[in-house]
């Protein structure tokens, strides 16, 4: 009798090993999408939130219609992150309005970030604004990271606007759920440059599992959207919420 047991919950094991190897195999590749810097044009904000699919939607904060866009991404059932500026190395035309910057104490720098999380409704997660300064400080990520905890309820996205970049490992060791940008569909507005970088994030996904990429509310990023996001499912991939990817925090 002992033995009958034995063997049949080894045969149970042996099942649920093969039926989870199987479920492995048959997923599809999966990617998440993040149209960054909304908030400043409507027109260019109300089409990016109609795109098929779920694409998820970064509004700056302090944006004459960051709460507009917001409210109709979340009526829409689509993922809204606040889209943080931080320092970057080069200010070229001056500082983004709302920045986070170096030469701020912890206070002035938790003060600021609670206004700009304030300011923005329906968010689920942050992603960064620039940054290619203060993301590659420690201190300052770990300051981003504490107030992101103690709130609870959001994620982080690394835009990855710097290979020097410590905010994912900080992120990660602060038990933020946490994620990296893979591709910006879009570094020019050339149709070619975005056709070739929409081709290397179903790439990455095919060999990863998974891939985020980020693009910008531009005209010929949108039309391109627009064609493409219909036919990823008959492509075999999933176009799916960032938060189904992300990883390694405490929830």
């Amino acid at each position: 009798m002992q033995r009958t047991l034995a063997a049949k919950a080894i045969m149970v094991v042996v099942l649920l090993f093969q039926w989870g190897q199987a479920s492995a195999e048959n997923a599809l590749p999966r990617i998440a999408i993040i149209i960054d810097d909304l908030g400043y044009e409507r027109a260019a904000g109300e089409r990016a939130i109609a795109l098929p699919g779920a694409v998820s939607f970064a509004i700056l904060p302090g944006a004459p219609y960051a709460s507009r866009l917001a409210s109709l991404a979340h009526e829409n059932g689509k993922e809204v992150l606040l889209h943080l500026p931080l320092q970057a190395t080069s200010d070229k035309g001056g500082a983004e309005p709302g920045s986070l910057v170096l030469d701020m104490s912890q206070q002035q720098f938790m003060v600021a970030l609670a206004e700009r999380i304030d300011s923005v409704p329906y968010i689920v997660g942050i992603n960064t604004h620039r940054g290619s300064l203060l993301t590659r400080h420690p201190g300052h990520m770990r300051w981003l990271m504490d107030a992101i905890v103690a709130r609870g309820d959001l994620f982080f996205v690394d835009s990855f606007t710097t290979a020097r970049s410590v905010a994912l490992r900080v992120a990660l060791e602060s038990g933020v759920p946490a994620i990296r940008r893979d591709v910006f569909l879009d570094p020019d507005v050339e149709p070619e440059t975005i056709v070739r970088e929409f081709s290397r994030l179903e790439r990455l996904a095919r060999e990863r599992g998974s891939a985020v990429g980020i693009g910008h509310p531009y005209p010929v990023t949108l039309a391109y959207l627009e064609q493409a996001l219909p036919a990823l499912s008959a492509r075999g991939i999933e176009l799916v919420p960032v938060l189904s990817l992300v990883g390694g925090g405490s929830r």
